[in-house]
Formats: structure tokens, C-alpha cells, sequence
């Protein structure tokens, strides 16, 4: 039986959430609430029949399942105002960057199923790589978080120490591999392609790409081969992106990003 579930925070995230929700079909319109104090911008939200509202603590009280979508120094205030609303009966997920369980344990003081979740922003297209961790939670409620998330892309669960980590290699990394197609795009525009034309065949090739190692389960390397002939134009093509440091770069932006939320 689906829960009645409210999304505390109609940002990027939350709306994401929701419409990942509503075009899997794993909610419906009327089992859906979303929170915002300037309900104006939910306008979108509204049109398809999800409930909208200003007051986060009536959200609560009308839900099941609370995912928690605020930015990280709002989080001690929202919680603030809705743990009198909270029962052990309650689901609370987190899907926001760099707070702990213990830290919203320490706020909410009620033991309830607790959940650390952490999409990216594909979860609109029901393509997210979610990671979870969780504490306090049964087994029915495990597999209630994992089978949602699951109808919006993949899942893994992780320890939470991990969570940092994911949040660098599965959140900042849609921006970074949509900076890779971006200069793809530009340059398939410089040897000859109209910017639409080079765009489509970008995406779909990255995306092809991708597809062949979710599906076979090989390595990158194992495709990369079969690509590369003797003497052949991908090997040169190659050769040149690794001489101009593309692999030694990626790795060290994916380590600045870690950095930046373990020192923050």
C-alpha cells in the first residue's frame, strides 16, 4: 500500500522528487504533498493536483513518509518546527548533503526510522543513481525506501560514512559528465556538425556508453578496446586527451569536490 508522502522543500531536488514520482507511477497525485514558503513558484505542481502548502508542520501531520529536500543550514530549523508533528509511526528521508543521521536524531529526539538518501537530479526522468543508508528502520521500511527509489532509477546502499563520496561521484557527477558532453558538443561543432545535430549524437553516444557497461557489467576498458584499432583514430584521440591530462583531471575535480564537503 503506497504512504502518503511529503517532500519538505520544493526546490530542484524536491520538485525532481516529486515529478520522478508521479511519472513512475509509484505515487499518485493525491498521496503527494510539497512544501515552499513562496508556494507561487509550485505552480507546476499544482496543475497536476499535488498537494501544495506553506505550513511544514501540516504537511507532516497529513503524511507518512517525510523527505526532507531544504538546504543544509535550514535543515536544525525545519526540524525544529516539525518534531512535535513527528510519531514513531513516521518514515523520515534526507536527501540533503552533508548532515548526518545522528545530527537530525540529535534534533528530532523521537527514534523513528531514520533514512540518508541521496539521488541526483535524473530522478525527474526516473534515471537517478540513488544511494541510501539508514537507522531505526524495520525491514518493511527498507524495502519501502529501497522499491520508491528503485521506481526512479538504480539503488545501492552504502554506509554512511560513504555518503560524502556518494554524493561527489553520483550528484556532482551528472554535472560533470554533462560538462563532457558539453565540449563533446563543441567539438563536434568545430569538425563540421550544426550545434543540434552534434548535441544529439553527444548524449546518445554517452548515454549508449553507459548503457553497455549497466547491461554487460564489463569494464570501461573492455569497450574501450574493441574500439580502438592499430594505428586507428581513436587510439590518437585518446592518447592526446591523456597527454592534456583528461583522466589526471577528472580524478583530481572529483577529489576537490570531496574535499570541499569534508572540510565545509
Amino acid at each position: 500500500m503506497n504512504k502518503k508522502i511529503a517532500i519538505i522543500g520544493g526546490g530542484n531536488l524536491g520538485t525532481a522528487i516529486a515529478e520522478g514520482l508521479l511519472k513512475s507511477e509509484f505515487s499518485l497525485a493525491k498521496d503527494l504533498i510539497i512544501t515552499k514558503r513562496n508556494v507561487a513558484t509550485l505552480a507546476g505542481m499544482k496543475q497536476k493536483k499535488v498537494a501544495v502548502m506553506d505550513n511544514n508542520s501540516n504537511a507532516v501531520m497529513q503524511s507518512e513518509l517525510i523527505i526532507l529536500a531544504v538546504k543544509p543550514f535550514q535543515v536544525k530549523d525545519v526540524l525544529e518546527g516539525i518534531k512535535d508533528q513527528l510519531t514513531t509511526e513516521h518514515i523520515l528521508v534526507s536527501v540533503v548533503t552533508g548532515i548526518l543521521i545522528t545530527e537530525i536524531q540529535e534534533v528530532i529526539t523521537i527514534k523513528l526510522p531514520i533514512f540518508r538518501a541521496m539521488p541526483n537530479t535524473a530522478i525527474a526522468i526516473s534515471e537517478s543513481m540513488t544511494c541510501l543508508s539508514h537507522t531505526n528502520a524495520a525491514k518493511s521500511d527498507i524495502n519501502y525506501v529501497h522499491d520508491l527509489f528503485s521506481t526512479l532509477g538504480k539503488v545501492v546502499t552504502i554506509d554512511e560514512k560513504l555518503m560524502n563520496a556518494a554524493t561527489v561521484l553520483g550528484a556532482c557527477g551528472t554535472a560533470f559528465a554533462m560538462r563532457y558532453i558539453r565540449a563533446n558538443i563543441q567539438g563536434g561543432i568545430e569538425i563540421g556538425f550544426d550545434a543540434l545535430t552534434a548535441s544529439l549524437i553527444a548524449a546518445q553516444t554517452v548515454k549508449g556508453a553507459a548503457e553497455l557497461l549497466l547491461q554487460k557489467g564489463t569494464h570501461p576498458e573492455q569497450e574501450i578496446d574493441k574500439v580502438t584499432t592499430p594505428k586507428g583514430c581513436t587510439i590518437a584521440g585518446l592518447n592526446e586527451m591523456e597527454h592534456q591530462g583528461f583522466s589526471s583531471s577528472l580524478i583530481k575535480g572529483i577529489s576537490t569536490s570531496y574535499n570541499k564537503i569534508a572540510t565545509d
